[in-house]
């Protein structure tokens, strides 16, 4: 059995210990709670029309993104019937999951560390995908770049929406908290 309380995952032990004092130098922060850090991290995988089509394919997304996250996923409905995409209220459409704490930390280390040097012609994530509030929001275009997924039993390739929200106030500051994570910005 693994004993979890003296766990710390490598990303947030590399925030307490160098990339606190790191902003705080590089921004001029006078008290410590203003230094920005990760509040969550959410996957996201829309099913879209294979989900209209055949509603096993929510459920196998559902699968894939718990897999990838360690977490159970939600499936996601429409709220609204749309006629010409022929979608009914309450259908469901994709899956979703809300990482925090240690999970959050680890998924990041294996999407920067892993999942992203495997991309195929992959030359960084575009450094203005900010919202203004301190939060990022890239995407990959297959689920499969992840270590968990195993290829041979995938039916589907996924695309998968992943939103970085940190406590930072601006862009500037959440882009130095990445990039302390070293997050392969291209721009």
């Amino acid at each position: 059995m693994l004993d979890t309380t003296s766990y710390t995952p490598r990303l947030k032990a590399l925030y307490r210990e160098r990339v606190r004092a790191a902003l705080k130098e590089e921004f001029g922060y006078k008290n410590d709670m203003q230094i920005p850090k990760l509040d969550k991290i959410v996957l996201n995988i829309g099913a879209g029309a294979e989900a209209v089509r055949d509603s096993k394919k929510v459920k196998s997304a559902q699968e894939d993104l718990s897999t990838i996250a360690g977490q159970r996923a939600v499936i996601t409905k429409a709220k609204k019937s749309i006629a010409g995409f022929r979608v009914r209220e309450e259908m469901p459409l994709g899956a979703k999951v809300t990482l925090r704490g240690d999970r959050m930390y680890e998924f990041l280390d294996r999407l920067v560390n892993v999942a992203m040097p495997r991309i195929r012609d992959f030359r960084g994530v575009s450094g203005k995908s900010f919202d203004g509030r301190g939060n990022y929001a890239t995407g990959l275009k297959e689920h499969i770049v992840f270590p968990e997924i195993n290829f041979d039993k995938v039916d589907e390739v996924w695309g998968m929406d992943i939103v970085i929200c940190t406590t930072a106030n601006t862009d500037a500051e959440a882009k130095a908290l990445l990039k302390h994570f070293n997050m392969p910005f291209n721009s």
